[in-house]
């Protein structure tokens, strides 16, 4: 692990964070493929911290928009919630706090089939919440966060629900779509991935993953709906190798 000293400042300059428990921060930025194993057979990485940031955030945002959107019914407050934490906003605000220098890992950061970036912000709401409580967390996250660089009125007016875009647009067109999805377990990772591939014939319209079925398709067919309405016509195919994630 990092020096405290040095890591302390770090922590405060970047993250406007005051440690008290210096220790929970430096594990909250290790990754699993850093892992510190101890003489007893014992591991410590950010993944247990990620499990109770995740779980503290889903309350603090469910609470803000609740607030925020007294007039709103739950659809619209779930539907938020779950855009502001889909996984890859989730990396894109890691980086936008500046976590990204801070992680610790042995494994591509660069690579499509990870969110380290976004596993080490949830890790970090899990290290504020044991060092500060939930009051501080919740804040943090309200301020340092949500009104710094969560743009509600743009999350509001953004497509999210691409399956069924792309499965109306393959009715309109009379193409028949075919989704499939598999689970692919990397290296020193204990959760698969899903990895999902939209297809007309043998020419792929979209690929995406995720850490769910679910968010795979969802993925693939924001690739696929942008493709098709670029492309009226099925031309070239897109390659399966190379799925990419929406913002």
């Amino acid at each position: 692990m990092v020096k405290d000293k040095k890591f302390y400042w770090l922590i405060c300059n970047r993250l406007n964070i005051v440690p008290g428990k210096i220790k929970l921060y430096e594990i909250a930025f290790l990754h699993r493929s850093a892992s510190v194993v101890f003489s007893d057979g014992s591991v410590v990485n950010n993944e247990r911290l990620e499990f109770l940031g995740d779980a503290i955030l889903d309350a603090v945002i469910a609470e803000y928009l609740f607030k925020k959107f007294p007039r709103k019914k739950e659809g619209f407050l779930t539907q938020m919630r779950s855009r502001i934490v889909k996984r890859s906003n989730l990396d894109h605000l890691a980086r936008k706090v500046g976590l990204d220098e801070l992680i610790v890992s042995n494994t591509n950061r660069n690579s499509h089939k990870k969110h380290i970036y976004g596993d080490a912000f949830e890790a970090l709401i899990g290290a504020i919440y044991l060092d500060k409580g939930y009051n501080q967390t919740r804040k943090y996250i309200i301020n340092n966060v949500i009104k710094e660089f969560v743009d509600l009125d743009q999350l509001i007016h953004k497509e999210t629900d691409f399956k069924s875009r792309i499965i109306e647009w393959g009715q309109k067109s009379k193409y028949n779509l075919i989704f499939e999805t598999k689970e692919e377990y990397l290296e020193l990772e204990q959760s698969p991935i899903f990895v999902s591939t939209i297809k007309v014939d043998d020419t792929a319209l979209g690929c995406g993953q995720g850490k769910s079925k679910k968010e795979a398709e969802q993925n693939a067919s924001e690739q696929a709906f942008s493709y098709v309405s670029l492309t009226p016509l099925i031309a070239e195919p897109v390659s399966a190798a190379s799925p990419q994630n929406s913002e």
